[in-house]
């Protein structure tokens, strides 16, 4: 079973954060939450000092586009230096605030509105909720710029934009049928984070038998939508219940019915379709609308040193880590995008779309996870070693069967096992 399978679970959420740490077996392992992504130059320059001095002196970069620092000899040190960043606005909320966003944020040609401002609007909101950092550290928000790129990632409740002045809410990467403007989009998203507290309560008060598993302890312990028995239609239900509410206290509020089929999801009437990932995330330069570049750079299974990440910060004004582990440097003329792909590249990051690199994930491994057969970390770098380009197929190292990271969609797993890897296909 895969680490973020659901099959019934009574364990509490253990999912790290900058305050509520991992004891992993090389020290302990702390997460810091980067909202749409955003990391301004200082900030990676002190994540980068931090790591070097604190930790095992890299920075792991996570499929929600936040970061990880190993191996930490003083966590409240580290926590401590993240809040003088701005790393850490709110203490209660620091492991709820897991929100991605489109990368380019509305600057390429397929991208019909700005995120970030929503990004910064639903961050703010979110954490303006006490009732909110009860939400599990898993739970995931997604603002998409139209070009559907992190639509297609199932995050629990997501903005989808359809047009420069609406957007469909997607619940479980399913179209709910209700749509929003971008003004009032902060509202609905924290409204159907509410009505899943709600519902997940409901559920568990009812003895479980709408759960997942039929147990009580099953709703009690979800995490995601999708683990609630009809999460999305019920979660749509209670929206629709709460519209005339949102309507009072927004200047352009959200319309739309919650019709469902079934019990695998719903969709609504305007046929809108999710586009599911597909084939490798490459290394690229995006022409913008305004015709400046976004420089796109693959970071080798994730892992940033900290000279690495000095050399974004030293290059970049703004900087967006992404869900697929890249690093996108946008605003940049043609010419300072020439100047920055060269020192990325001698950096050791990869700004070359037919690099090996591409596609190719992998989990902690040995030494670091005390459940890992192997070094999969060095196994991995080794076989790209031998490659001659990039494959079409995703490629995922991991080293046990929990396969912890592995991405969506179609991926070829190489698991170690007691006598070598065996090879997969999903």
């Amino acid at each position: 079973m895969s680490i973020c399978d659901f099959s019934g679970r009574e364990r509490s959420d253990a999912c790290p954060g900058a305050l509520q740490v991992h004891e992993a077996i090389d020290g302990p392992l702390a997460r810091v939450r980067l909202p749409g992504g955003a990391v301004s130059p200082v900030q990676l320059c002190e994540l980068a000092t931090c790591a070097a001095e604190l930790g095992s002196g890299v920075i792991e970069l996570t499929s929600r586009a936040n970061v990880q620092v190993r191996g930490l000899r003083s966590p409240a040190a580290f926590a401590e230096r993240m809040a003088a960043a701005g790393l850490l606005p709110s203490a209660a909320h620091e492991r709820v605030r897991n929100i991605v966003a489109s990368p380019l944020g509305g600057r390429g040609h397929a991208g019909l509105l700005a995120t970030q401002p929503l990004v910064e609007a639903l961050d703010r909101e979110l954490c303006a909720r006490p009732r909110l950092a009860g939400l599990p550290g898993r739970f995931l928000f997604a603002l998409d710029d139209g070009t559907g790129d992190v639509a297609g990632l199932g995050a629990d409740v997501t903005f989808a934009a359809e047009h420069r002045t609406g957007a469909r809410l997607l619940l479980a990467g399913s179209d709910s049928g209700l749509t929003t403007h971008p003004e009032s989009a902060a509202s609905l998203m924290i409204a159907a984070a509410d009505a899943f507290l709600d519902e997940r309560a409901a559920q568990a008060e009812a003895g479980g038998t709408a759960a997942v598993g039929g147990t009580g302890a099953a709703s009690r312990g979800a995490w995601r939508i999708r683990e609630l028995e009809n999460g999305p239609a019920r979660i749509a239900a209670r929206l629709d219940g709460a519209m005339a509410g949102l309507r009072a206290s927004t200047a352009s509020g959200f319309s739309g019915s919650s019709g469902f089929s079934g019990s695998s999801g719903f969709s609504g009437s305007s046929g809108f379709e999710v586009r599911r990932p597909r084939g490798v995330r490459r290394a690229e330069r995006h022409a913008q609308r305004d015709g400046r570049v976004a420089i796109e750079a693959l970071v080798p299974l994730g892992r940033l040193s900290a000279a690495q990440a000095r050399t974004l910060a030293d290059i970049g004004d703004h900087i967006r880590l992404t869900p697929w582990r890249t690093a996108v440097l946008p605003d940049l003329s043609p010419a300072e995008a020439d100047r920055a792909a060269e020192a990325l590249d001698v950096a050791g990051l990869v700004t070359d779309p037919d690099s090996p690199w591409a596609g190719v994930t992998a989990c902690t491994g040995r030494p670091g996870c005390a459940k890992s057969l192997a070094d999969v970390q060095a196994d991995a770098r080794r076989w790209v070693a031998a490659l001659d380009g990039a494959r079409d197929t995703p490629v995922h190292w991991a080293g046990c069967a929990r396969r912890c990271g592995l991405p969506p969609g179609r991926v070829v797993q190489m698991i170690a096992t007691t006598d070598g890897y065996q090879e997969r296909q999903q």
